[in-house]
């Protein structure tokens, strides 16, 4: 399960209400997130998804039906259980596509479970953290050590999407859980410490105070150490959106020349192979929970 995506520059208005809960998005943002878009040539997040779902149902093998819900665009999560249960699901486990786990960011996606599962007659249940699942962060070190192939002695930057400072107030866990994740992978990819930071990106278009380092403020702090190349790795993002095509390739790839710096960054996970596989080990150890729970 993840957020989805508009359907086209028609529907902006309507995608743009339903993530901000409800409130209409101002004729200027409606203006700047469609050329945001039209530059990324549109979000593949949900033809990616559902890339993942048909993977990991390869992965799981027989028994299990895999299939991509999104909570503010279609395919929605109601008519994707609906979907499973015609094919034969007796229950029904959901991922939303962060490793990390906010009840009070992602709530709404178990709630939506719960409702669609309970309408279609099966038992669900909701991975919550998996922030810490080794082939997970197997994934993320398989992507790092791919991209340090390229500029000789980059200088990493791991990111995660920034939060309002009032959501860290509430929930700080969920940050706890952010940087357990990058010390995870900084550890296993043999990073030293001097060669990478911790950064958030995708700040929101409100004037609240928002979580910091941003990634861009880093860039002249990395460029005035010596370093000549950047390379950045998202913790939190599994697959190509518009936080990563349009923020971090070209947002923050402008801020990193104008500071100069060459810019790159992993690829995501997408169906990486060792992605997926961590994907069914969820799976396998969230269905063991929800069985051995109603027995």
């Amino acid at each position: 399960m993840t957020y989805g995506a508009p359907s086209g520059d028609d529907d902006l208005p309507r995608y743009l209400a339903a993530v901000r809960g409800g409130r209409a998005a101002s004729d200027e943002l409606v203006r700047e997130m469609t050329r945001r878009y039209a530059l990324i040539g549109g979000s593949p997040l949900i033809r990616l998804t559902q890339a993942q779902a048909a993977a990991l149902e390869r992965e799981l093998g027989a028994g299990y039906v895999v299939a991509a819900g999104m909570r503010f665009s279609a395919p929605t999560i109601s008519e994707s259980v609906a979907r499973l249960v015609a094919r034969g699901a007796r229950h029904v486990i959901g991922i939303c596509m962060s490793p990390q786990w906010s009840p009070l960011l992602m709530g709404g996606y178990a709630r939506e479970l719960e409702a669609a599962a309970r309408e279609n007659g099966v038992r669900s249940g909701i991975a919550t953290a998996w922030h810490r699942e080794d082939l997970f962060i197997d994934a993320i070190v398989e992507r790092l050590h791919e991209a340090l192939v390229g500029p000789p002695g980059a200088f990493v930057v791991l990111t995660a999407h920034s939060l309002p400072k009032r959501v860290f107030d509430a929930e700080p866990e969920y940050v706890s859980q952010l940087r357990a994740t990058g010390d995870l992978v900084a550890a296993r990819a043999g990073l030293a410490a001097a060669r990478w930071r911790w950064a958030y990106q995708s700040a929101g278009h409100t004037q609240e105070e928002w979580l910091r380092p941003d990634l861009v403020e880093l860039f002249p702090e990395i460029r005035a150490s010596g370093a000549t190349d950047v390379l950045v790795v998202p913790m939190q993002f599994l697959s190509d959106h518009l936080e990563v095509l349009y923020d971090l390739d070209i947002a923050a790839a402008e801020q990193a020349c104008a500071a100069g710096l060459r810019y790159s960054r992993i690829n995501m996970p997408n169906a990486q192979p060792v992605f997926i596989r961590a994907l069914a080990s969820v799976v396998r150890s969230t269905e063991g929970a929800l069985l051995g729970a109603v027995r």
